[in-house]
């Protein structure tokens, strides 16, 4: 169902705003091709987004690499109706963005049997540790009331830069200002939070300080904004210890938080620079040198920053955002702008192959519309293997490999130093009793530095 921020906006402008996974191009190119439906109906460019509508979208899904450390399962209680688990760095609790197969709720469940799962609490997909799920709604209800209550002790270990402090208690409210980046900052109109840290030990080796953590309040990113705010941010955080989004200073004592209107729109990586004039968004290129009257989309002009922020951002938060953004797309080898492999293809075809046809009447029709659009009758396609002409597709030469399916290029396997952080939930107490896990491998006063990955 649509969002109460996406009523009242055009198709095209809300799925290219919010979702950042491939080009405005191949959205515009995607709903033509009619695999995005709207109340049952393939949507139309133009079309405005009401309060009540449903949406459905055919994904051809590309999951992102996940760590080779496997889920452990410590603790099942089946009389109680809850599990204890120790979830590695890099996975998602939920199916959320390209993660569905690779996220922890269908690990547990393909892998480990468990009929139904009940998260009580969340960690980030790059934090690993101690996650207590209920087996029942009601179990689920019990444990979610004393996470809210804040009867649960919880307690964190990290390993932050610098020689941190013996003990120091932090509570400077928190706000999210940017959800798609996963961005959050120390501001005077954030939510109350409170952070105890203490010094387990200082390695000078590496200038680093492993702490145990305890927050008494649950928000996002609360411990690696704390930890960055003293000064002594987690020390391979991509966000909060990153050097070319927050500068030398790292956001010790936070960032400015002046309003601004300053937007600025997105350009080509100098490493594209020289084709993008000739082969990259080119209707964007066109308007921004005053050679189209097309009115341009959020997303490129920069507009698109903060706009589900809840205040206005300043010049300097929204300069952080444009780097995070650059840096994940650096990473993912730049496949945004790379994403026009589909120009002069045929309209995309949902890969519904026989024997999966989709149980929602809308999702088959856009399939049949767009199969009848060359030429077929409904017959010959609920039989007919969706992929056999997407396989004819050519591969570039000098731009990397494209599914031969979605036309998506292809991103490279991340570093694995980049698929955690070092930041792990140690032990839960609560009615239930208290549950923890091992120390992690990086935490130990014997670690050398060995896959620290320096942002």
């Amino acid at each position: 169902m649509a969002k109460q921020r996406w009523w009242g906006r055009e198709i095209l402008e809300l799925v290219s705003t919010e979702f950042r996974d491939r080009s405005i191009e191949y959205y515009r190119f995607a709903i033509e091709s009619g695999i995005c439906c709207i109340n049952g109906k393939s949507a139309k460019l133009g079309t405005i987004v009401r309060n009540g509508d449903r949406i459905e979208n055919i994904v051809h899904r590309h999951e992102p690499p996940v760590t080779s450390i496997p889920v452990k399962v410590l603790q099942v209680d089946r009389e109680r109706d809850f599990i204890v688990i120790d979830k590695p760095g890099s996975i998602p609790v939920h199916a959320v963005g390209r993660y569905y197969k690779n996220s922890l709720i269908q690990i547990l469940q393909t892998d480990f049997g468990f009929e139904k799962v009940y998260p009580v609490n969340r960690l980030d997909r790059l934090t690993s540790g101690c996650m207590i799920m209920a087996l029942s709604p009601l179990r689920a209800r019990q444990i979610t009331d004393e996470f809210v209550a804040g009867r649960v002790k919880k307690e964190y270990i990290a390993r932050c830069q610098g020689e941190f402090p013996d003990e120091v208690v932090c509570e400077e409210p928190l706000l999210t200002v940017d959800r798609q980046m996963g961005l959050n900052i120390v501001h005077p109109e954030g939510k109350p939070a409170k952070t105890l840290f203490k010094r387990m030990f200082y390695d000078s080796r590496t200038d680093t300080s492993v702490l145990l953590c305890r927050p008494f309040t649950g928000r996002s990113h609360q411990i690696r904004v704390h930890l960055q705010f003293l000064g002594y941010p987690v020390a391979n955080d991509p966000i909060y210890s990153n050097t070319t989004a927050f500068g030398p200073k790292l956001g010790v004592g936070g960032i400015d938080t002046t309003p601004s209107v300053e937007r600025f729109p997105p350009l080509p990586p100098s490493a594209l620079t020289p084709n993008a004039t000739k082969e990259f968004h080119q209707e964007a290129l066109k308007v921004l040198n005053n050679e189209s009257n097309r009115a341009l989309l959020p997303r490129e002009t920069g507009e698109d920053i903060g706009y589900a922020s809840p205040i206005p951002l300043s010049s300097e938060a929204v300069k952080i955002i444009m780097a995070l953004r650059n840096m994940k797309d650096g990473d993912e080898d730049w496949s945004r702008w790379r994403d026009n492999v589909f120009t002069g293809r045929k309209p995309l075809v949902p890969p519904l192959p026989v024997g999966s046809w989709s149980n929602k009447p809308s999702v088959n029709e856009a399939a049949i519309t767009a199969r009848m659009l060359e030429g077929k009758d409904k017959n010959e396609i609920m039989t007919t293997d969706f992929l056999s002409e997407a396989e004819q597709i050519d591969q570039p030469s000098d731009e990397g490999l494209y599914c031969k399916d979605c036309y998506l290029p292809l991103h490279p396997d991340p570093d694995p130093g980049k698929l955690y952080i070092f930041l792990h939930a140690l032990r839960y107490t609560t009615d239930l009793g208290s549950f923890e896990t091992e120390t992690p491998w990086w935490a130990r006063e014997s670690w050398d530095g060995t896959g620290w990955v320096k942002y």
